[in-house]
């Protein structure tokens, strides 16, 4: 797909590097990204499932032979989050562990509040596998933002799910601006919720809203 000098195409090997490091420029914490684990550690829990477990679902965007954005996922919500549990999330503890991460006084209020948030059901959510059973991850270099490429790129998405029969997807957003975004394109939302545990941090709760679609 060509959009003036902007191409969608498949993901290669040497593509990870570049998505790994737009995939922080947009984590939640935003500025305070640096006050916690550190950055290869976030980087494998937003992409390494996608690049190194399904990446026959992963695209790129590419101008002049840069990665300047992404859009990555499952067909298989189910599957993707066994192996995350089972095999990703052991693996990034102890990657922690050996670096040290919870001895970081961030890091531990973190996880007490993360805990706090659990204990009060934050993370409970209905289960949309059954009928929106592929989720999405996308970002975009902030320059590139507001170009209508993030359209173009889960209308591509989209399409690659078509070709697989695939019936429904599935994701969480936590914003109001992604929120917006994914109704201009005809998302509905299936779950609202609110998350407190970056409370400490951003001096506020961030929303959380699942985003659904039949295709």
């Amino acid at each position: 797909m060509e959009v003036t000098s902007i191409k969608i195409r498949n993901y290669q090997i040497k593509d990870r590097d570049a998505i790994r490091k737009i995939s922080l420029e947009s984590v939640f914490l935003g500025e305070h990204r640096g006050s916690i684990f550190d950055d290869e550690i976030l980087a494998d829990l937003l992409t390494i499932y996608f690049t190194d477990y399904e990446p026959l679902s992963c695209f790129v965007a590419v101008k002049e032979n840069q990665v300047i954005g992404y859009i990555m996922g499952t067909q298989d919500v189910r599957k993707m989050r066994r192996l995350i549990k089972y095999k990703i999330f052991p693996r990034l503890i102890y990657k922690a562990l050996y670096r040290r991460q919870f001895l970081r006084r961030n890091n531990l209020i973190l996880i007490k509040n993360i805990i706090s948030s659990y204990l009060k059901g934050e993370f409970i959510t209905p289960d949309f596998s059954k009928e929106y059973p592929a989720t999405l991850h996308i970002n975009i270099k902030a320059e590139y933002r507001g170009q209508n490429l993030g359209s173009l790129l889960v209308d591509y998405f989209l399409d690659f799910l078509k070709r697989k029969n695939i019936r429904g997807i599935h994701f969480g957003v936590m914003s109001e601006s992604a929120k917006d975004f994914f109704i201009k394109l005809n998302f509905n939302i299936l779950f609202t919720g609110k998350y407190s545990f970056p409370q400490y941090l951003l001096g506020e709760n961030i929303p959380h809203y699942i985003m659904g679609k039949q295709i």
